[in-house]
């Protein structure tokens, strides 16, 4: 006996009796009424799994008006029932209007019991179905909140962030593609991460892609999925990164780093809005908002032919500058207090303050690494803490003023590369992949820059 719970609706007490006797022997509880004004009184009617809805109650009216308003009625107050029409011989065509709007199935009258039997079996696998659908829909909302949810947050009050925060707001309201750009450790993401916040698509999810960590031959499958069996460890098919962002924003972060034939694969898929996974013929659409970022000088890169211009034209509608956190006057300082409070609190050290020629020392810095660096400089002292008080010697920078204030002036972007990269290696006793982590890159991109700048 199958656990269901079937409604009967029908003014005809010996059609009611029938279907009651028929079906008492398949299903677990079998429950009927004869008027359809009860509909809205009956109890627990959402946890109804079928109900079996008669097409006509008012003596000589065939219209199958009033079925077609209780299937209505029916599916505001319960809308994973399923309800299965019943009807005459003569009135088909009213049964398939009633399964265009929403109707299972329907049953003629005088029915055949194993046809019926069937129909019925089939309804309760539909309203199965419904529920998993519904299950589903209801794990992919708290998924995709749980996803956006961004523990980080956009501090300071300078002029210069308050313009970069003020373009977001304009452009965020728009599916414009938009390219974000600034120095290593400047809060690309997190400017990204506010673009998706204040958009139509906030509800849906937000996809971060490291395009220099993803080696050459993983590219194709990581952003546009793959079939089972397209290459050896294919073994099921999966989705890549554009599907997976599909009604939300995805962000490709450092696609400075891209190959040229990683870049014609990346144009075509944004000018076409369709991705075809590894393996596959098979177009599949795909709607997203796209952001880039880039530390990189995409111009020079396009000048020197290795970054292609129409892909530059693709991803650079709008361009949003983050400044370098030497740039934002007093926002150090308020970093600065907001990550002392983090790190006092996870450490367990409440009382620690910075006096003030520490904080002249940190204002004076050029912070090439940026608010990256400025984190796990203050994370470090905070750790080898001893007293209550961290003084200047507490934390350990380069020798480098603050390039603001420098005599000759701001360095290049090049020279600015290559003193962060010499910084973090400086910082981490030499150790590549400890630098490449606090950089925000891939050991093979931080080899990368390297080479490229002779060292």
């Amino acid at each position: 006996m199958i656990d269901a719970r079937i409604l009967i609706i029908d003014d005809n007490k010996s059609v009611l009796s029938a279907l009651e006797i028929l079906l008492q022997f398949e299903y677990k509880t079998i429950e009927t009424i004869s008027n359809p004004n009860q509909i809205s009184s009956f109890p627990n009617l959402k946890n109804v799994d079928i109900v079996m809805l008669d097409m006509n109650f008012s003596a000589g009216v065939n219209s199958g008006n009033e079925g077609l308003y209780w299937l209505r009625e029916l599916q505001k107050r319960a809308p994973d029932t399923s309800v299965v029409m019943m009807t005459a011989y003569g009135a088909v065509d009213l049964a398939v209007k009633a399964l265009k709007e929403g109707a299972s199935d329907f049953i003629l009258k005088p029915w055949n019991n194993d046809k019926l039997l069937a129909t019925v079996k089939s309804a309760f696998e539909l309203r199965k179905s419904k529920i998993q659908v519904s299950k589903l829909k209801e794990k992919e909302s708290n998924l995709k909140q749980v996803i956006n949810q961004n523990k980080n947050y956009i501090i300071g009050n300078s002029r210069a962030l308050n313009g970069v925060l003020k373009m977001v707001s304009k452009v965020a309201k728009t599916d414009v593609n938009v390219l974000v750009t600034g120095e290593n450790g400047t809060g690309k993401e997190l400017i990204a991460r506010e673009l998706h916040k204040l958009s139509e698509r906030s509800h849906e999810v937000f996809i971060s892609v490291d395009m220099g960590s993803i080696s050459e031959n993983l590219f194709e499958s990581e952003l546009f999925g793959h079939v089972k069996g397209s290459f050896t460890d294919a073994k099921e098919d999966r989705a890549g990164k554009f599907e997976a962002a599909n009604g939300g924003t995805l962000f490709l972060d450092e696609i400075g780093n891209l190959s040229l034939q990683a870049q014609a694969k990346l144009l075509s898929a944004i000018q076409n809005r369709t991705i075809v996974r590894v393996g596959s013929n098979k177009s599949i659409p795909v709607d997203i908002r796209l952001v880039c970022a880039t530390n990189e000088d995409l111009d020079k890169m396009v000048a020197e032919g290795l970054f292609r211009e129409d892909l530059l034209y693709r991803i650079n509608t709008i361009r949003i500058e983050v400044p370098a956190l030497r740039e934002r006057e007093n926002d150090i300082l308020v970093l600065t207090d907001f990550f002392l409070k983090k790190f006092t609190s996870k450490y367990g050290k409440p009382s620690l303050r910075i006096n003030q020629s520490a904080q002249e020392k940190l204002m004076a810095y050029a912070w090439p690494g940026n608010i990256r660096e400025l984190l796990h400089t203050i994370e470090r002292a905070v750790i080898l803490s001893e007293g209550n008080v961290l003084k200047p010697d507490d934390f350990l920078l380069s020798n480098k003023p603050n390039m603001s204030n420098a005599v000759n002036g701001p360095a290049t972007l090049e020279e600015m590369e290559l003193l962060m990269i010499n910084n973090a290696l400086e910082q981490n006793a030499g150790n590549y992949s400890a630098a490449a982590e606090q950089l925000g890159i891939s050991r093979q991109t931080l080899y990368n820059k390297l080479k490229k700048i002779g060292k």
